[in-house]
């Protein structure tokens, strides 16, 4: 009997978790649009807690609140700045291209010819008088229909403005607040665990923390080096647009592989420098080409094992694998998760399989700065 009681208890609690694991699902699912902004602001203050440290402690700021509004207005001083550096000079050139695709439509394609053919089919195989009664018979409807539409399309443009301003202070506003009691929420959730599993549980995020810290560590520095080294080859062959374009590539490689969208602009951007010298395009867009090879070839050969295998603590043909197989089945978020995802199953293998120790658990910032 005591062995069919704890059977029906233990098939009772399975049913209750999996009920509340579908549950979960199924609220996460409805309060997607409300859940969002806490993610984003829970993600801004992760990424913003050890500049908020370093300003407390560090820059002798002491007041918390002092520090998060310190914190706030340097990353949106340092955004600002880019921005300011960036934007004219991408304005300058995308109105260059925008020029030379008209050019090229214009006297390449031959657009006037295309019009005087549109214009002879249209008087030979359409009734003008026709068009012209369908015309006055529906002006004034049309008329209506095209101020109704106007009208929606400003509505609902200043109603999607003001949802994006509202979403950006509701992200703001979270933001704060988690910098605020930081500590307290990051240690205060595991008091939720049940006593039995709190150590298991306290040991998997800490495990999650220190492999996403290393990751997003390795990943950052390795996409400022790939912009710089995108930088000075654009600049040695005299590509237009080089420094913006090149730390442009560096951003997209913050995601893996990511930097391959910036073919597109970069094919433009030599139809414009071979427009505007009369040099070979194929030359041109070569040389772009084989900057591209040789940025590649270092950091895949030299820049990613290194900072990332020292990182992570991963072989490099692991490293390869690992991107080549969760891309495969996650896409891009296969991508960014793809080494801490293997780190921490490797981990876990050695520690519940092989039976090794665990590694010491990492300092907090708090505790670094003090």
């Amino acid at each position: 009997m005591l062995n069919q009681r704890i059977t029906f208890d233990l098939f009772i609690r399975g049913l209750i978790v999996v009920a509340i694991i579908v549950l979960s699902i199924f609220m996460v699912g409805r309060l997607s649009t409300v859940l969002i902004p806490f993610f984003v602001a829970w993600l801004l203050a992760y990424m913003l807690y050890p500049l908020v440290c370093f300003l407390q402690y560090k820059a002798r700021l002491r007041s918390r609140i002092l520090s998060i509004v310190a914190a706030l207005l340097v990353v949106f001083s340092v955004i600002t700045g880019l921005l300011v550096l960036v934007i004219p000079p991408t304005i300058q050139e995308f109105g260059k291209v925008h020029g030379l695709l008209n050019v090229i439509v214009n006297e390449t394609i031959g657009y006037q010819h295309i019009t005087e053919y549109a214009h002879r089919f249209i008087e030979r195989y359409v009734d003008g008088n026709t068009i012209s009664q369908l015309a006055e018979q529906g002006n004034l409807t049309k008329l209506v229909q095209n101020i109704l539409l106007q009208l929606w399309h400003l509505i609902t443009s200043t109603i999607n403005i003001a949802i994006g301003v509202m979403g950006s202070f509701v992200v703001l506003l979270y933001t704060f607040f988690i910098l605020l009691d930081y500590e307290l929420i990051c240690d205060g959730w595991a008091n939720l665990i049940p006593a039995g599993k709190r150590t298991f549980a306290i040991t998997l995020v800490q495990d999650v923390k220190n492999g996403m810290n290393a990751y997003f560590r390795g990943q950052s520095l390795i996409a400022f080096l790939v912009g710089i080294l995108f930088s000075i080859g654009f600049l040695i062959i005299d590509f237009p647009f080089a420094v913006g374009l090149g730390l442009f590539i560096g951003l997209l490689n913050l995601v893996p592989y990511l930097q391959l969208i910036a073919f597109l602009p970069t094919i433009l951007l030599a139809l414009l420098k071979a427009t505007e010298t009369g040099d070979n395009f194929w030359i041109i867009l070569l040389s772009a080409g084989i900057v591209f090879i040789v940025v590649q070839l270092i950091q895949d050969m030299y820049l990613t094992p290194k900072i990332m295998g020292k990182a992570m603590g991963l072989n490099p043909a692991i490293i390869l694998l690992s991107l080549s197989i969760w891309g495969s089945l996650l896409g891009i978020i296969g991508l960014i998760i793809a080494l801490p995802l293997t780190t921490l199953l490797l981990s876990y293998y050695r520690r519940f399989v092989l039976g090794e120790a665990p590694p010491a658990l990492a300092t907090t910032p708090e505790n670094d700065a003090k």
